[in-house]
């Protein structure tokens, strides 16, 4: 066989084997996007999914890390039922996933090593054919799943957020506010079509006032801002006991690892309430808070950044929910990613 079509063969492969990586690699990153777990405890509806709003008409994470017990055997059909919507709504694993990727796998393994040990698929130009062929199929089909998974979220999102009143101008805040909260997201007006399957619980509906929001805001900052600093007192004081632990758990973890979280500069883009109850003498309340920050993770003795950024602001989206006892102060009792 001549040098140069052995080149050409061995240069192919490497082709090949560099798209079947690239492909493993954002499957990957997607399953990161949506792995994102929950902590903390919401009371009684720690296992139910929090109401959809317009700042999170998603899927809210699971509750993976939690010291509240499972509920009893025979409220456990509603959270499954809860669970099994959330499982529904979330993407596919897409073209490349499943028996996909073992049928694409196989395709390609079987061209490659055809083609090195005697022409497989019809020889170099076959083989590359089938490589371009099947890169524009699985780029056409993931455009057209993102396009129809964007269309299903549409319903959700109208029926999530509507035409509320601002909760703000309701209580007498300020209409104007850019960082003001959007209306209820459903979990107390009992709204068959815009919540999720709740577990019978034992609470009641809560209003909130201006004030309570302006310190939701005020939390979101300084708890951020807490975790960067690696300030336990901090938290202790922001935190119930429980978030506080799970908090301490991560803040431990990246230390073990020479790494430290550095986050600044918070700020709230768009905020709705989810859900807001009483159970005896606790009155909780969850919020879907849209918010920009400084965070990136460095180098724990020489500063470099490893990941994110220290100087271009990076957007999240998550749920938090938070919790006073007896008419007291607020405090973090859960934070849960969106899809």
């Amino acid at each position: 066989m001549p040098a140069a079509a052995r080149r050409m063969r061995k240069t192919t492969a490497a082709l090949a084997l560099g798209i079947a990586t690239l492909f493993a690699a954002v499957e990957y990153a997607e399953a990161r996007r949506a792995g994102s777990s929950g902590f903390g405890s919401r009371g009684n509806r720690t296992y139910s999914a929090p109401a959809p709003t317009n700042t999170a008409p998603g899927t809210a994470a699971p509750m993976q890390r939690t010291m509240t017990p499972q509920p009893a055997q025979g409220q456990q059909a509603a959270p499954a039922a809860a669970a099994r919507q959330q499982q529904a709504a979330q993407p596919s694993r897409g073209l490349f996933g499943g028996m996909g990727g073992a049928l694409l796998g196989g395709l390609l393994m079987g061209g490659l090593f055809g083609m090195l040990f005697g022409g497989g698929l019809g020889g170099f130009a076959g083989f590359l054919g089938l490589i371009l062929q099947v890169a524009l199929i699985g780029f056409i089909a993931m455009m057209v799943m993102r396009f129809l998974g964007a269309r299903r979220q549409q319903p959700a999102t109208a029926a999530a957020g509507g035409a509320r009143p601002d909760l703000r101008t309701s209580a007498g805040g300020n209409a104007g506010n850019p960082f003001s909260f959007g209306g209820n997201g459903g979990g107390n007006a009992g709204s068959a079509a815009a919540a999720p399957v709740q577990a019978p619980v034992m609470d009641t509906p809560l209003e909130l006032e201006a004030a309570d929001f302006d310190r939701f805001e005020q939390m979101l900052a300084e708890v951020q801002e807490a975790y960067g600093r690696e300030d336990y007192a901090a938290l202790r004081r922001l935190a119930t006991p429980e978030a506080m632990s799970f908090l301490a758990e991560e803040l431990g973890e990246l230390a073990s690892s020479g790494k430290r979280n550095s986050v600044s500069d918070v700020k709230l883009l768009q905020g709705d309430l989810s859900e807001a109850w009483s159970e005896g003498n606790d009155d909780y309340a969850t919020v879907a808070m849209r918010f920009s920050a400084l965070d990136a993770i460095l180098d724990r003795n020489s500063g470099r950044v490893l990941s994110g950024s220290l100087e271009e602001p990076q957007e999240s989206t998550e749920l938090w929910t938070f919790r006073r006892q007896n008419g007291g102060e607020w405090v973090l009792a859960a934070i849960q990613g969106t899809d």
